[in-house]
């Protein structure tokens, strides 16, 4: 990375939102914020316990280890057989992550030289293009077909002869797309042919509903020859904070990864990979209550924005909504007349790429009677929307 490539991305959506939004809370502003999606719900007590005996542990004060605690891989390689039916070797197939977002950028960055094309959805989490940008190679996004899966034709010759990396989101965020197990053997065949290293990037495998069970890229035969795949506690187990992940898969590609790790920092904070080990291993306890509260609040929200008059349906997977902005409106006139009007705060579609454009994402982030009353804003200041 040089200094040259990092003055070349351009300023980060999220910086502006926050700005607009502490500029209305310094005017004395109530707002209903559904924009970031932070997980709002308290950290699981035995993740809580478990910090609290590891900060205890004179014995657990020096560096980590480098890939991983031994329990934590343990847990890790449980929860993977347990709950996808995958087998991993926890010594050289998994590494544990201070957040995904930090271990899908530390991939990007060991896997490219400049030049080199990553290919990245065309709607997307923003670390994809931007840690893409910092290598100094070239992100080339791939359209989406109408069902949500990715349109792999549309991929030019040229580009695809280059390409090193391709970065796939289901359930995806922040279109809500979801995916098979069929569709992931297609991109693992993909990714072969191509000699492209897969990365799948599964931050949100618990939260499904309706009969959706989200699958694993792993679980398709000989993935782990060409994928790896991201795991995180953010969403799932209300962990954002404790900034905990994991990465498992293709082993050389865990090997580079530890690699390049090793040489910029030392390890996963202890306490977080024991506060990880816990949520792992008791994933089947902490899981279904977290969903059953998001699915309550995915209804409320979803009803009251259909008895405004929206034609919304309820997404399968996720914690958001990804809906139209009104006619009349760009993505930042949408977003301050919320915010300015009602004091609703939501993000626009263009902090997830030009792709996104035209539409905003809805956070179910706030309890059922908040999203309710939520909703009567947007519907209402969306039926009073200017001609366009």
């Amino acid at each position: 990375m040089s200094l040259n490539s990092l003055a070349e991305i351009p300023p980060y959506v999220f910086y502006e939102l926050d700005a607009r939004r502490n500029r209305q809370r310094a005017a004395g502003k109530s707002l209903i914020d559904v924009g970031i999606g932070s997980p709002d719900g308290p950290i699981p007590d035995v993740v809580i316990e478990a910090m609290q005996r590891t900060a205890a542990d004179r014995g657990l004060s020096g560096y980590p280890e480098f890939r991983a605690h031994p329990l934590f891989r343990q847990a890790v390689a449980g929860y993977l057989h347990n709950r996808f039916g995958v087998s991993v070797d926890a010594g050289s197939e998994l590494l544990a992550l201070a957040g995904s977002k930090e271990g899908i950028a530390e991939l990007i960055l060991s896997h490219t030289n400049p030049g080199d094309v990553v290919l990245i959805p065309e709607v997307y989490y923003p670390v994809y293009a931007r840690a893409t940008s910092l290598a100094a190679a070239q992100p080339v996004f791939v359209p989406f077909l109408p069902d949500g899966r990715l349109d792999l034709e549309a991929v030019a010759p040229g580009d695809l002869a280059r390409a090193r990396v391709m970065i796939v989101n289901y359930p995806g965020n922040p279109t809500t797309a979801t995916i098979t197990l069929d569709d992931y053997a297609h991109l693992v065949d993909f990714a072969a042919r191509h000699d492209i290293l897969l990365i799948s990037d599964l931050a949100y495998s618990e939260l499904s509903y309706d009969g959706y069970v989200v699958p694993s890229v792993l679980q398709v035969p000989g993935a782990s020859r060409v994928a790896v795949e991201m795991h995180t506690c953010s969403k799932s187990f209300n962990m954002a904070g404790v900034r905990i992940a994991f990465v498992a898969g293709k082993r050389e590609a865990i090997a580079q990864l530890d690699a390049y790790r090793s040489n910029i920092g030392y390890g996963v904070s202890t306490m977080a990979q024991m506060a990880g080990t816990a949520a792992f291993t008791h994933h089947e306890a902490i899981v279904p209550p977290i969903v059953a509260e998001y699915r309550a609040r995915r209804d409320a929200l979803v009803a009251a924005m259909q008895a405004g008059g929206w034609d919304v349906q309820a997404p399968k997977a996720t914690m958001y909504l990804w809906l139209p902005v009104p006619g009349g409106y760009d993505d930042w006139g949408w977003v301050d007349a919320l915010m300015e009007g009602p004091g609703v705060v939501v993000t626009p579609g263009i902090a997830f790429g030009e792709a996104g454009r035209g539409r905003f994402r809805v956070s179910l982030v706030q309890p059922a009677d908040v999203l309710t009353k939520a909703a009567a804003a947007i519907t209402s200041i969306a039926a009073a929307a200017p001609s366009s």
